[in-house]
C-alpha cells in the first residue's frame, strides 16, 4: 500500500511539473512577463461564460473564455505552442462562440494569478476573428442545447431558465433571482451536471436494457453509451468526467459481473482526473463534488442503517455505484433483504444521501466562503424527488427537439412542473431565517467547525446530555418568545411608510401603499437584492414604480421587483436619458407589457397612507457645469414628495448642484425625512439642504463603494444642520415609521 501511495504521490508529482515548466516558460509566459500585446491563434476550451457588471452608472456585459493558445506571432515569425490561458473580452460576439473553435485575437497579456496552472490572462478589446468552426461533436451537442432551450419557452420565465440548468448545466437563461435563492438554500449542485445527472440517465438506460431483455453485458454497454452521450451535451467539466469515469468504472464492474465498492471507483476517477489536469486540486468545484460523492459512499449507508434499525441480510457490504447499476439491472449484485426497523429503508435513504452529502462538503464550504447551511439538507430533501422528473424528461426532449419540437414542448411541460417544484423550494428555503449561518472562513473557521462536531458528537453520544441541551435550548427558546424586550427588532416593523433598501451601491425605495403593497421607487442595480427586501417586507403587489433615471445603479434591479408580483406601471424621467439603458428599459416594459408614464411637476398619486406628488424636475432640466453626461442625467432625476399623516419625505434622486438649485429656486415643500441625492455626494447645495428643513437623513450607499460616497463634506454639513443621519451601508435596511405623532426611523441592523 504504501508503494502505490508513492507512486501515485510521484506521477501526480511529475505530472504538476511538466505542467508548470508548460505554463512558465515559452512565448506567452515572455509576454505575460513583460504585460505585452500581441496577436495570438487559439482554441476555445469551454463556453464564454457571460459577467454583468451593474455596478456605477451603466450596465456593462463582459466575457470569462477558458482557451489554449497554439500560435503567437512575434518579431520572428509565427511561434507554435500549447498554453492554456484565461481571456477576458466584451462584446456580443463572443457569445455565440463555442468550444473547440479557433479565433485569432489580439490583446494585452498579463500573469495569472499565482499557483493557477495558467500561462497568462489576456485582456481581448477587439472582437474575435473566427478561423474554423467547432468540431462535429461540439456542433451537435450545441444543436440538442439549442433544442432544449427553445422547447424550454413554453415554459414560464423562471421555468425555462432552470430546466436547461438542471438537464445539462446550461444557466445562460437563469434568472438572477432564481440562482440566489438555489446558492442559499444549498442547491446551487443541481445546476453543475455531476454524478447525480449521470446516475440518473443511466438507471433508465439499464432500465429499458433489461426491459429489452439484453444481457448483462450489453445493459452494461448501453449505460455507458448512455453517459457518454449525456457528457457531451453537457460539456465535459471536471465533475462530468469525474462522474463519467465513476459511473463507467462501476458500468464494467455490472458488465462482468464483479461488484466494486465505490470509493474504488471514486478513487480511481478522481486519481485519473488530477492525473490528466492537475489544475482540478485548487478546484471548490472539483472539491465539492469529490467530498460530496464519498460524503454518499461512506457516511449515507452507516446512517441509512442506523436510522432503518439494522443492515441488508446480506453477505457482503452496502457497495456505491456499482451496487447501484447492480440491482437496477437485476444483474449480479447483492440480494437485498427486509428491514425490520423504526424507519423504513427507502425513507432512511431518502434522508441519509442529502444529510451525508451536506455533512461532507461543509468543511470546503467554510474554507471556501465562510458560512454554514443548515437549510441545505432539509431543501434537498423536498428538492430531490423532482430532479429525476426534470432530468429525464428535458434530456429527452433536448434529444426530439431536432425531430419534432412540439414533441419536445409536449415533454418539457411536466419537466416544468418539476422544475416549478424545485424553486419553491428554494425560494422558501432561502426566506427562512438562519438559512445560512456566517462563520469564520479559512483554516480558522475549520477548526472551531471541528471542535463544533466533537462537541456535538460528545453530547449526542450521552442521553443525560441530550435532555440537558434540549430543555437548554427550550428555554431559551421560551424566554425570547415570552420577553417583553425583543431580542432582535422585529421586521417589518409594525406601521412602517418608507424603506430604503440596503441593495449596496444603489438606490431602492419602498412607500407603504396598503397591506401587501409598495410604490418601488428606483431598485438598485441588482435584482435579487431589491427581490430580497420586498420579500422581507412582504410586498406582494406594486401599483407603481418610479424610476428616477435611466442608471444601472437605478434600474438594474427592475426584474426582481417583477418577480411573483403585479406591477401597475412605470414613471421614468422626462428629461435627458442614457440612450443605452434607457432603450433596454423601454424595451423591457413593452415585452412586460407593463405602461410606461412620463412624470409631469405637480402631478400625484394617493396609494393606502402615502400620497406621492412629483416636484421635478422642470422641463429643460438644467445642465450640468461639471461631471460629463452623467451628471446630465443625475439632473433629470425625477424628485418626489411623499406626505403621511405624521409628516413627509424629500425622495431626491441623483440630482446634483444645479438641479438642487433649480429646485429651491422655484419653491418645494418641506420634509421632515431627507433621502439624501446622490447616495451623499459632494455636489451639493448648502442652501438647498437646509431649505428641506429634514431632522432625519436617509442615504444610501454600498459599504466599500470605490466611489467615496457619501463624501465627509455632505456628512458634515448634515451635521452642522442637526440632521441625524442614517446610512444603508452601516446599518442594512431602514425603516420610517409613524411614532408619537411624528416619524422615527428604525434601523434593521447587518
Amino acid at each position: 500500500m504504501a508503494v502505490a501511495v508513492l507512486g501515485c504521490v510521484a506521477a501526480v508529482a511529475g505530472t504538476v511539473a511538466f505542467r508548470v515548466h508548460a505554463v512558465g516558460t515559452g512565448p506567452v509566459a515572455d509576454l505575460a512577463g513583460r504585460n505585452a500585446s500581441a496577436t495570438v491563434e487559439a482554441v476555445l476550451t469551454d463556453d464564454p461564460r457571460e459577467v454583468k457588471q451593474r455596478t456605477g452608472e451603466f450596465r456593462r456585459v463582459s466575457f470569462v473564455v477558458p482557451a489554449r493558445i497554439e500560435a503567437v506571432e512575434t518579431f520572428a515569425g509565427r511561434v507554435r505552442t500549447r498554453v492554456p490561458v484565461v481571456l477576458f473580452a466584451s462584446g456580443e460576439q463572443w457569445r455565440s462562440l463555442l468550444p473547440s473553435q479557433r479565433v485569432e485575437i489580439r490583446g494585452r497579456f498579463g500573469p495569472a494569478e499565482t499557483g493557477e496552472l495558467l500561462a497568462a490572462v489576456i485582456m481581448v478589446r477587439e472582437p474575435p476573428r473566427v478561423l474554423s468552426g467547432p468540431s462535429w461533436v461540439q456542433r451537435a451537442a450545441e444543436t440538442l442545447r439549442a433544442g432544449l432551450r427553445e422547447a424550454a419557452d413554453a415554459l414560464p420565465p423562471d421555468r425555462r431558465g432552470l430546466l436547461p440548468g438542471l438537464v445539462v448545466g446550461d444557466v445562460s437563461r437563469m434568472e438572477e433571482e432564481v440562482a440566489a435563492d438555489f446558492k442559499e438554500a444549498g442547491l446551487s449542485h443541481l445546476l453543475a451536471v455531476s454524478g447525480a445527472n449521470l446516475a440518473i440517465v443511466a438507471g433508465a438506460a439499464v432500465l429499458l436494457a433489461r426491459g429489452a431483455g439484453l444481457p448483462l453485458a450489453a445493459r452494461a454497454v448501453f449505460a455507458v453509451l448512455a453517459m457518454l452521450a449525456f457528457a457531451i451535451i453537457a460539456r465535459p467539466s471536471p465533475s462530468v468526467l469525474r462522474a463519467l469515469l465513476m459511473g463507467t468504472v462501476a458500468a464494467v464492474a455490472l458488465g462482468t459481473g464483479r461488484s466494486r465498492d465505490g470509493v474504488a471507483a471514486l478513487s480511481v476517477s478522481v486519481l485519473g482526473l488530477i492525473l490528466f489536469d492537475p489544475a482540478l486540486a485548487r478546484s471548490y468545484g472539483f472539491a465539492l463534488s469529490v467530498w460530496a460523492t464519498g460524503g454518499i459512499l461512506v457516511l449515507a449507508p452507516r446512517w441509512r442503517d442506523r436510522m432503518s434499525g439494522g443492515q441488508e441480510q446480506t453477505g457482503r457490504p452496502s457497495g456505491g455505484a456499482a451496487g447501484w447499476l447492480g440491482r437496477m439491472s437485476g444483474g449480479r449484485g447483492r440480494a437485498s433483504g427486509r428491514m425490520a426497523g423504526r424507519c423504513p429503508r427507502w425513507a432512511a435513504e431518502v434522508i441519509a444521501v442529502p444529510a451525508a452529502a451536506q455533512v461532507a462538503v461543509t468543511p470546503i464550504l467554510v474554507l471556501m466562503s465562510g458560512q454554514v447551511a443548515p437549510v441545505a439538507v432539509p431543501a434537498n430533501l423536498l428538492a430531490g424527488p423532482a430532479v429525476a422528473p426534470a432530468t429525464l424528461l428535458g434530456f429527452a426532449a433536448a434529444l426530439v427537439a431536432p425531430v419534432s419540437m412540439p414533441i419536445a414542448q409536449l415533454l418539457v411541460r411536466p419537466a416544468g412542473l418539476a422544475c416549478g417544484w424545485i424553486i419553491e423550494v428554494a425560494r422558501h428555503a432561502a426566506g427562512l431565517p438562519l438559512a445560512v449561518i456566517p462563520w469564520p472562513g479559512g483554516v480558522p473557521g475549520l477548526l472551531l467547525l471541528a471542535v463544533a462536531v466533537v462537541a456535538a458528537v460528545t453530547v449526542a453520544r450521552h442521553r443525560r446530555s441530550r435532555w440537558i441541551v434540549v430543555a437548554a435550548t427550550a428555554g431559551m427558546f421560551a424566554a425570547v418568545v415570552l420577553s417583553t424586550t425583543p431580542v432582535v427588532a422585529r421586521w417589518p416593523p409594525p406601521g412602517w411608510l418608507l424603506v430604503a433598501c440596503d441593495v449596496g451601491q444603489g438606490d431602492a425605495l419602498l412607500v407603504a401603499a396598503g397591506p401587501g403593497r409598495a410604490v418601488v421607487v428606483d431598485t438598485g442595480a441588482d435584482p435579487v437584492l431589491i427581490d430580497r427586501c420586498l420579500r422581507s417586507m412582504d410586498v406582494r403587489e406594486v401599483p407603481l414604480v418610479v424610476l428616477t433615471h435611466p442608471h444601472a445603479d437605478h434600474v438594474g434591479g427592475l426584474d426582481g421587483v417583477f418577480r411573483g408580483r403585479r406591477v401597475g406601471a412605470v414613471v421614468v424621467s422626462p428629461g435627458a436619458r442614457a440612450a443605452g439603458e434607457a432603450a433596454r428599459l423601454s424595451g423591457e416594459l413593452a415585452r412586460r407589457e407593463v405602461a410606461e408614464w412620463t412624470a409631469r411637476p405637480g402631478v400625484s398619486w394617493r396609494f393606502g397612507p402615502s400620497e406621492l406628488t412629483v416636484i421635478g424636475p422642470s422641463e429643460g432640466s438644467p445642465a450640468a457645469s461639471g461631471g460629463g453626461e452623467g451628471a446630465v442625467v443625475n439632473n433629470a432625476s425625477v424628485v418626489m414628495h411623499v406626505r403621511w399623516a405624521a409628516g413627509a419625505a424629500l425622495l431626491s434622486g441623483d440630482i446634483e448642484t444645479e438641479a438642487q438649485a433649480e429646485l429651491l429656486r422655484r419653491g418645494f415643500p418641506p420634509a421632515e425625512i431627507f433621502k439624501v441625492p446622490h447616495h451623499g455626494s459632494a455636489r451639493s447645495d448648502p442652501d438647498f439642504f437646509a431649505a428641506v428643513g429634514a431632522r432625519a437623513a436617509l442615504i444610501s450607499a454600498g459599504a466599500d463603494n470605490t466611489y467615496g460616497h457619501p463624501a465627509p463634506s455632505t456628512l458634515a454639513r448634515l451635521n452642522r444642520l442637526g440632521v441625524r443621519t442614517y446610512r444603508t451601508d452601516l446599518s442594512g435596511d431602514l425603516a420610517v415609521v409613524a411614532r408619537d405623532g411624528g416619524l422615527a426611523v428604525v434601523v434593521r441592523g447587518r
